[in-house]
């Protein structure tokens, strides 16, 4: 059978009709696997951001026998050859489709800094407001027509650089729809979070027609046009645009992604019941309706309260870390295979720098930019293999160093995106996705 796509105008009709009033969760999924299937589906990318900047050595790039090894002890994975950390059994199982990069290198130990650099490829410097990865890469990926946001952020932390998760220069249309906000870098407790993953207020008051809902929409439109044609900037754009796309999405059935009491039991069992695994999860959720760019934080938890910042008992955190990002991440390969959606997604794991090598006083490993890993999964990328490879001691690199620049070059190839394409910046100077000269890895890019 000949599956055709829904255009927009299909689906405003439907809602009008009343046909989507009710719970649509299997017209969703219907929905959701003929996008999947789509053969001139989009390509996306989901960012798992470990804020605070997590230890290579205790997770992909480790030194057994050495004094800087620490007690975590490798195990093998489903890829010969390829070891990484005892506590990320499930996602060893899923090395085929998983690329380490262990050669990262930058001279940024900052936090602030190293979170703006990683986050947008640019060192923050100068007048020029750089724009976060998800809103650059959701430009060139996503739909403007579409019913979700091109771009979501799960519980992101954005205390150490504000600057580092906003659109900068391209405005704000190509910001991105906030979920499980967590500014104050409180830990995120475990348990049904569900609620925190909604889109709060995005369905009219109940006494509220949709003819006099349209009414008001329409006199605040035209308020919003005459505000702006008086008072012409970025705020009162940024105004507008807000509010336009909280009725596009309030307008949508597709907003029921974030509902993630759909889901099974024994599938929300499998990312973890916490804010990282249920991110995963409603990651998924969102890539499989159409969105171009989903990012998860994993920060602050209960037993690690710095995040991956741990200066001070570096492996008790570690290990409740991994704890949760080992069953969230390896379930989110599984499922994103299973839907057939893993060849056109690109999972990107990443902090903003490394830890030293060297074990602290207070058991902690401190900053340490100078050689450090980013893993990559899934679509775009030739899994199962390694990348670079640091000294004995995992204080210098010793093949193939990669720099920033070089790492968003890669991201870019791998999501089929012309990593030397050029975007007008606020001061009228035309950047690149990555910095000039940059180049991709060729060995792990498919």
């Amino acid at each position: 059978m000949t599956r055709q796509r829904l255009s927009r105008r299909d689906l405003n009709t439907l809602a009008a009709a009343g046909v989507l009033g009710y719970s649509c969760s299997g017209w969703l999924e219907a929905l959701a696997a003929q996008t999947a299937h789509h053969p001139q589906r989009r390509r996306a990318c989901i960012l798992l951001w470990m804020n605070g900047g997590p230890t290579q050595t205790d997770t992909f790039d480790m030194k057994p026998g050495h004094a800087n090894g620490g007690p975590f002890r490798p195990i093998a994975t489903s890829v010969p050859g390829i070891q990484i950390s005892e506590h990320l059994p499930r996602l060893a199982q899923q090395m085929g489709d998983v690329a380490i990069i262990r050669s990262i290198t930058s001279r940024e130990g900052d936090h602030g800094r190293g979170t703006y650099y990683l986050r947008t490829g640019y060192l923050p410097q100068g007048p020029i407001q750089y724009p976060t990865l998800g809103s650059f890469l959701s430009k060139e990926l996503g739909a403007e027509d579409a019913p979700l946001p091109n771009f979501v952020s799960i519980a992101p932390f954005r205390l150490f650089n504000p600057a580092a998760y906003g659109p900068g220069f391209l405005g704000p249309q190509y910001a991105p729809l906030l979920v499980g906000d967590n500014p104050n870098f409180q830990p995120a407790a475990n348990g049904n979070v569900a609620d925190m993953l909604r889109v709060q207020d995005i369905a009219p008051p109940a006494d509220v027609t949709t003819p006099q809902f349209d009414h008001r929409v329409s006199i605040l439109e035209h308020m919003e046009r005459d505000f702006a044609s008086r008072h012409p900037g970025v705020s009162p754009q940024s105004h507008r645009t807000a509010y336009d796309r909280a009725v596009r999405l309030m307008r949508t059935a597709a907003r029921a992604a974030f509902n993630l009491d759909e889901e099974p039991a024994s599938i929300r069992d499998g990312y973890g019941r916490n804010l990282f695994g249920q991110g995963c999860l409603l990651a998924r959720r969102l890539v499989e309706r159409g969105v171009a760019f989903v990012e998860v934080n994993l920060g602050s938890l209960p037993g690690a309260p710095a995040g991956w910042d741990t200066h001070v008992q570096n492996f008790t955190g570690v290990r409740t870390l991994c704890n949760v990002l080992d069953p969230a991440w390896a379930q989110l390969i599984v499922d994103l295979r299973q839907r057939g959606l893993l060849e056109t997604t690109l999972i990107v794991w990443m902090g903003e720098f490394g830890r030293t090598p060297r074990i602290n006083a207070q058991q902690g490993r401190d900053h340490f930019p100078n050689a450090w890993s980013v893993v990559l999964a899934g679509g775009g990328i030739r899994g199962g293999r390694v990348y670079g490879r640091t000294s004995a001691d995992a204080m210098t690199v010793e093949e193939n160093p990669v720099t920033v620049p070089q790492l968003m070059a890669t991201i870019c190839r791998a999501l089929g995106v012309d990593h030397a394409r050029q975007n007008m910046s606020n001061v009228g100077r035309p950047i690149r996705l990555a910095d000039h000269g940059a180049e991709p890895i060729a060995e792990i890019v498919a």
